[in-house]
């Protein structure tokens, strides 16, 4: 029996995924339903239900889980669950969709699923509006609470998306008929919960921690990971292959710089590269709780938060992502809190004085000794062709970047932050 943490919800990993005669019957009755079109985040978002890394969602919320997930941190059925997964569509489309028809879900020709409608509701400017001020707005010292919708609307990615939304949601169960790109373009690193469970026990992992990244893995990262290594059974280097923002890496690349880092510099019986298919939310701290959330369904104990997870810009606190698992409710039931604990880590930077990486934490020496570590100050620097301060990258890792930066050829300007530069250390 396997030792590992149970997936989220209390129902198992709950599965939309078709297969077989199965899958192929729900093609042919979904050539013959009404076409709705999704955005990217809603194919990463099915994909996700289709292999149980939603569990225990078994499909888009209804209004009241919309409404108490916004407010409340929980499904209506008070289950833990920190940002909205919903499907929206605009007025033409509401108007031709009525509650118990079931509708076919295309992403640019290709039908993802089928989805049987049991609640359909407006999203108005102001639904939107309060969406994003209890989901996206920070309550660090460092964000900037004051002036957010001054900024949200210019500068805060995940608000631009909510409020760009169409005019309804949609909720109800789906059947998932595709996984899209990612077994092809990523065999042997896209993988399902079931899968990286497997793994887990093929192992004897039970205490296992997962790195959360959408950047290549600079010093701080390493050192994350291996400070969870040191404490756990094994660690889940876990990126992000959806979609991100312009300027970021993609996500080929990232896997492959972090390929050529567990080849030289971890054991790798301790490790495993892994991907899942999801688009950024930019949800700051909430953002974090999702990671945390759909981890724990891969088998994942503990989540790596370190100095600005999942950070926008200078919207939040450096340590608003650890701080908000502080703030969750908690109702005593396995069934329906969040297992997967965080494992706080301080800033961290490699210190000149003390030869190696350290953190805030066990480091003594002032700020002119450290050099600060961060994926936006790395991509900004590879970027413009910039030099590497020492000691922030492992050289191979650097090489590899830099030849893909050198093959690009439009360059996107990398905005820095506060977090980034270091100078609110």
């Amino acid at each position: 029996m396997s030792k590992l943490v149970a997936p989220h919800g209390g129902k198992g990993l709950v599965c939309a995924l078709l297969e077989g005669s199965e899958l192929a019957a729900e093609k042919t009755k979904a050539a013959g339903l009404k076409q709705i079109e999704i955005s990217d985040r809603a194919k990463g978002d099915l994909i996700m239900l289709g292999i149980g890394g939603f569990s225990p969602l078994t499909g888009f919320m209804k209004k009241a889980d919309w409404k108490n997930v916004c407010e409340n941190f929980q499904l209506a059925d008070g289950t833990f669950w920190p940002v909205p997964i919903t499907l929206d569509i605009t007025t033409g489309d509401a108007a031709d969709v009525k509650e118990g028809q079931e509708v076919a879900l295309v992403r640019k020709g290709e039908v993802f699923a089928t989805m049987l409608v049991e609640e359909k509701y407006e999203m108005t400017e102001t639904d939107k509006k309060w969406e994003c001020e209890n989901v996206f707005m920070g309550h660090g010292e460092d964000s900037v609470d004051g002036k957010f919708w001054e900024v949200a609307l210019e500068d805060h990615p995940g608000v631009k998306m909510v409020m760009a939304q169409k005019e309804f949601n949609i909720a109800g169960p789906v059947k998932v008929l595709s996984e899209g790109e990612y077994p092809k373009e990523y065999p042997g690193v896209y993988l399902k919960p079931a899968e990286t469970r497997k793994m887990f026990d093929d192992r004897g992992w039970a205490n296992v921690a997962a790195l959360q990244l959408r950047n290549p893995m600079h010093r701080s990262h390493e050192y994350l990971a291996k400070i969870a290594v040191e404490v756990c059974d094994g660690v889940l280097i876990h990126s992000l292959i959806g979609n991100l923002k312009p300027g970021d890496i993609p996500a080929h690349v990232r896997v492959g710089a972090i390929d050529i880092l567990i080849d030289k510099y971890f054991v790798k019986e301790n490790v495993i590269n892994a991907g899942y298919p999801l688009d950024m939310r930019y949800a700051g701290p909430r953002e974090g709780l999702l990671h945390a959330t759909f981890r724990q369904n891969y088998g994942v104990n503990n989540m790596l938060i370190g100095r600005d997870h999942a950070g926008v810009g200078d919207f939040y606190g450096l340590f608003e992502a650890q701080e908000i698992f502080d703030r969750i409710p908690y109702t005593g039931d396995d069934a329906k809190d969040l297992l997967c604990k965080p494992m706080k880590i301080d800033w961290t930077f490699y210190c000149t004085e003390c030869d190696g990486m350290a953190s805030l934490r066990t480091c003594p020496h002032n700020k002119e000794s450290r050099v600060i570590l961060s994926g936006t100050k790395l991509r900004k620097a590879l970027s413009e062709g910039g030099p590497i301060p020492d000691h922030f990258g492992r050289e191979e890792v650097l090489v590899y970047l830099k030849k893909y930066y050198a093959s690009l050829t439009e360059k996107v300007e990398v905005k820095m932050q506060g977090a980034a530069s270091g100078d609110s250390m």
